[in-house]
């Protein structure tokens, strides 16, 4: 009796499988339709939907939530309990302090649904969002903008502004590299950190020498 021909099993056959150029945490969900790039990482319990889009070496700490239609650039750091909406977008260098606030609708009621109405919030590069600080839709946060924790934005950031309080305002101006410019009179300074020189008219803030070293 001849033996019959049995398929030959691969005994991992897991290793056989394309392995994704991000890491997730085994605890996290990772639904199909998401788009990650390479070096990401996705930390404890967090939720990646449908849709949404991560640039390439970004970090996501616990707990956090994208959802579907919003866009993270490379390189953005996304602290503990942070749920990024629908409609925000988050550009390159962005930091997101642990627990702070998106939302995508200004006026939201449970029994009336207005998905129709969602308002984008737009945060541009470099920009850092401190701890529990809350930035209403339609709002833009300025290219390396500070806003300090527990600030409520409630509006458009300029550039490098440092915003703070209930609701933000405005009480100086940060350096690309994230400490305090102190300017003359006539509106110039220099970063004491890194050298990068600035001009503005005390409304918009411009970067007119790059930083001479990296901190």
């Amino acid at each position: 009796m001849v033996a019959p021909i049995r398929p030959r099993l691969t005994p991992y056959p897991y290793l056989s499988l394309p392995m994704p150029d991000y890491f997730a945490h085994e605890s996290s969900y990772v639904d199909d339709g998401a788009v990650i790039g390479a070096g990401t990482k996705i930390w404890h319990f967090c939720h990646i939907m449908p849709g949404a889009v991560i640039g390439a070496r970004c970090n996501l700490g616990q707990n956090v939530v994208v959802m579907n239609g919003s866009r993270l650039g490379d390189n953005v750091k996304v602290q503990n309990n942070v749920s990024i909406y629908e409609g925000v977008t988050l550009e390159d260098d962005v930091f997101c302090g642990p627990s702070c606030v998106f939302t995508n609708v200004s006026n939201p009621r449970s029994h009336v649904s207005r998905k129709s109405e969602y308002r984008p919030t737009l945060v541009r590069r470099g920009a850092s969002i401190g701890a529990n600080a809350t930035i209403i839709c339609g709002a833009t946060l300025g290219e390396y903008s500070f806003i300090g924790a527990g600030a409520v934005v409630r509006g458009e950031v300029p550039a490098y502004a440092l915003m703070v309080g209930v609701p933000a305002r405005q009480v100086g101006w940060m350096c690309q590299c994230g400490l305090r410019l102190r300017l003359a009179v006539d509106g110039t300074g220099a970063c004491g950190a890194c050298g990068a020189r600035y001009r503005g008219d005390g409304v918009i803030l411009r970067q007119i020498d790059p930083p001479v070293h990296r901190r």
